[in-house]
């Protein structure tokens, strides 16, 4: 069918009925302009990805940035956060699928990370389709009939977060004078360009979460880009909010200056788990005495998982910003009460020991985790919408902590069949279509 795009702008999929409302003129033009301005920087951050991933090889040892230390010892703080960002007790997470946008909102959870992202494969239609979905979700229209049941949204929901691609993803769709833009650029702008008024009118704001950071350059990058598409919109500056995750080792290192880069759009920060897991294996793959534990071993009280989370909660109450910690890898059992219970367990004492060390809240993954969740959050925080008055000064983390990477327990042929298998069915799944995999 014709279809409008703007000079330079070129679409290489198939356009189904109602795309064309995501990718009208003005929507793609913001894209382009974007594009423009900023993808010879993304460039250039993705290629000192590959040159540190080289040093790393060679031997170089992560540390803090001596170049940065006057913003690690500033007495700085981020701007205030908006009201509905202020109490984040629980978070739920998941892919931009109408029936779990529609579930996630109404599952009681304080917030909702909608996610562009891993948790949902970014093909063509699932990227297009989710940006449909949130036009319907933010004006509170959203519904599905399916198997003969009607999902719509209750009164009362949960502040809608979005989470869009990193910057190491391209859309292969979308050319602009010839060469692919940025998923994240994509995800971000479309976004913005249907959605922030109508947040903003409706007493909220377009709020973000931004994934696999790996420097505070990146982040400045990102910040740039919300400075531009807040004037392009003509909407006030720091209305846009985003929580960065820490899910690589090398941004460890950085959280402060990522805060920093970003202290007037700043929502806090995550502490993530298997991507942070992930980016420690990557950048640290040919180092003959790197080694973790099991899988199922390496969980947040590892020494080089706990030294992350306790400075990133310290970081971040420091400068007044959340501090959300991150997936517990567990969900419901229906089928199994003697494992579901093993699981609802691991949950409680996941929580319990965020909500203890000072997080202001956690993720989970499915709605049937929202309660027992919140409980143990409540327990600590009571009434108060977080705890960020918990500053943590106790805590103290070296270089050395964040990789200490010893397994506590001997690595087995078990485990590493185990991770085989999780690996192979994860990506089939991924590629069929479906990055949500229990």
């Amino acid at each position: 069918m014709p279809f409008d795009t703007p000079t330079g702008v070129q679409i290489n999929a198939p356009l189904k009925p109602g795309f064309e409302t995501i990718l009208s003129n003005e929507a793609l033009a913001l894209v382009a302009k974007l594009h423009r301005a900023f993808e010879p920087r993304r460039r250039e951050l993705l290629a000192a990805r590959k040159a540190l991933a080289t040093e790393l090889d060679a031997g170089k040892k992560l540390d803090f940035l001596p170049e940065t230390r006057a913003i690690r010892e500033g007495s700085w703080t981020i701007a205030p956060i908006p009201a509905d960002l202020q109490c984040r007790r629980v978070e739920i997470t998941g892919p931009v699928e109408r029936k779990m946008i529609i579930n996630a909102l109404n599952s009681g959870a304080d917030s909702y990370m909608t996610d562009f992202e891993d948790s949902n494969t970014p093909n063509w239609t699932n990227q297009i389709e989710g940006q449909i979905n949130m036009i319907d979700a933010v004006r509170k229209t959203i519904a599905l009939e399916q198997n003969g049941k009607s999902y719509k949204l209750n009164d009362k929901i949960a502040t809608l977060v979005v989470r869009p691609r990193g910057w190491h993803l391209d859309e292969k769709h979308v050319t602009v004078d010839g060469a692919r833009v940025s998923g994240g650029i994509f995800d971000f702008a479309l976004f913005m360009f249907h959605n922030a008024r109508e947040l903003i009118n409706r007493g909220s704001g377009p709020y973000f979460y931004l994934p696999k950071m790996e420097s505070h350059l990146e982040a400045r990058l990102w910040n740039d880009i919300f400075v531009m598409t807040q004037t392009e919109l003509g909407i006030p500056q720091g209305t846009i909010k985003a929580t960065v995750l820490i899910e690589t080792i090398n941004a460890a290192f950085q959280m402060d200056e990522i805060l920093y880069e970003l202290r007037e759009h700043s929502a806090g920060l995550n502490a993530g788990r298997w991507d942070y897991i992930f980016s420690c294996i990557k950048k640290f793959k040919v180092d003959r005495d790197f080694c973790l534990a099991d899988r199922p071993k390496v969980t947040m009280t590892s020494p080089f998982m706990r030294a992350y989370a306790l400075l990133l909660l310290k970081t971040c109450h420091k400068r007044n910003a959340p501090a959300i910690g991150g997936m517990s890898a567990l969900i419901p059992i229906k089928n199994d009460p003697e494992k579901n219970a093993v699981a609802m367990q691991g949950i409680i004492n996941d929580k319990k020991r965020d909500a203890t060390d000072g997080y202001d809240g956690g993720w989970v993954a499915h709605p049937g985790l929202v309660e027992a969740a919140m409980k143990e959050f409540v327990a600590v925080l009571g009434d108060r919408a977080n705890q960020i008055d918990k500053k943590r000064d106790d805590v103290q983390v070296a270089a050395a902590d964040l990789v200490n990477f010893q397994p506590e327990t001997p690595i087995t042929e078990a485990g590493l069949r185990y991770n085989i298998n999780v690996g192979i069915h994860y990506l089939g799944s991924w590629l069929a279509g479906n990055g949500c995999v229990p």
